[in-house]
């Protein structure tokens, strides 16, 4: 018999790449994890990892195995939620990961409308970039995530999407700058200085690309994943910068505005928990 906690583990291990990284999101000693791994492989009679240095890789069988894992903690979460839907949830706690724009856009107001028609139902909120929410969701530190995608592309068989909504990005220009007052083409501001997220920041790929497509690379010369601060900077003349429309004040894009698509996710299977579902049902109210 495998048992599903160390399933949990080679998991985590197979999104984080180490055994340091798996220890962290699983809050455990990595000594605890590598011991965790070593008997789910004397479990089934195969080598599940490849040891190159600090980083390991999956064999073919410990790829077969994680495979299998996504779908049965699909079914423990579908069976917890079931479970909750027995009890009736109505009371509880809703964890929720959420960039600050969506906060505001949407967590906050679904906040005070279940206070009142839910008042025992608590959310927890934690601000944190969007690119970095799924992980949380993933390794259960939070139970639903807002986050959000620039270009389509496959989605994670292990989580449950729910559209909330979309925005397109905006120009934000400094003081005096000659384009103020009207719409502005991208490629218009080629030969400026640009403000845009660190690297690996979503935003930044959005942005780089929307540059490419009007036939430039931008002069990248200020970063920042705070979107206040870009805006500060902007605003101090370090450069012009493009930006969701509900993170900033800004000017619209002259022709096709890159698009930010928001949405909610929760882990396959606790879609329909009680507590869940009312959360989700009260956010997607917001956008009616």
């Amino acid at each position: 018999m495998i048992d599903p906690r160390r399933l949990r583990v080679l998991r985590a291990l197979a999104d984080h790449g180490t055994v340091t990284a798996a220890a962290a999101a699983l809050h455990l000693t990595p000594s605890a994890v590598s011991q965790q791994l070593a008997a789910l492989e004397a479990e089934v009679g195969h080598a599940l990892l490849r040891r190159r240095g600090r980083r390991v890789s999956l064999t073919a069988a410990g790829e077969l195995l994680v495979r299998h894992t996504v779908v049965i903690e699909a079914e423990l979460e579908r069976a917890s939620a079931t479970l909750a839907a027995f009890a009736s949830g109505t009371r509880g706690e809703v964890r929720i990961g959420s960039f600050a724009s969506a906060i505001t856009q949407v967590v906050a107001p679904a906040m005070a409308a279940l206070r009142i028609v839910a008042p025992e139902v608590v959310l927890r909120v934690r601000d944190v970039e969007g690119h970095a929410s799924m992980p949380l969701l993933l390794d259960g530190e939070i139970d639903l995530a807002i986050t959000e995608e620039y270009r389509p592309r496959a989605g994670d068989r292990r989580v449950t999407r729910f559209p909330l909504y979309t925005e397109p990005f905006d120009v934000v220009l400094p003081p005096g700058h000659p384009l103020h007052g009207q719409p502005v083409e991208i490629a218009a501001l080629a030969d400026d200085d640009w403000v845009t997220t660190l690297p690996g920041n979503p935003v930044r790929d959005a942005v780089e690309l929307a540059c490419a497509n009007a036939g430039f690379a931008p002069r990248i010369t200020h970063t920042s994943d705070d979107f206040r601060a870009i805006d500060a900077l902007v605003a101090a003349g370090a450069g012009v910068a493009l930006a969701p429309r509900h993170a900033v004040s800004g000017i619209p894009v002259q022709g096709t505005a890159p698009l930010r698509q928001v949405f909610a996710a929760v882990r396959r299977g606790s879609e329909e928990h009680p507590l869940v579902k009312l959360v989700r049902d009260a956010l997607t109210g917001m956008v009616a």
